[in-house]
């Protein structure tokens, strides 16, 4: 009986469903994906939280301004 692989994200990329519930730790507002930069972005606090193998990291202090 033939079993196929379970689906794998292509390295680096976030889980979609993961994006749909995070908000910015500062506002509690949504965030927009940049997946070139992978980054998560909070217009209203002007961070920009850094994806690293995947993961967002979700601290204020890791998170770059933004002008």
């Amino acid at each position: 009986m033939p079993t196929t692989p379970p689906t794998e994200m292509p390295a680096g990329s976030v889980d979609p469903k993961l994006l749909e519930i995070l908000v910015c730790p500062l506002t509690k507002t949504t965030l927009e994906y940049d997946a070139a930069k992978q980054e998560l972005i909070s217009r209203k606090a002007k961070l920009a939280y850094p994806i690293r193998d995947g993961i967002p990291i979700m601290l204020p202090e890791e998170a770059r301004k933004l002008d």
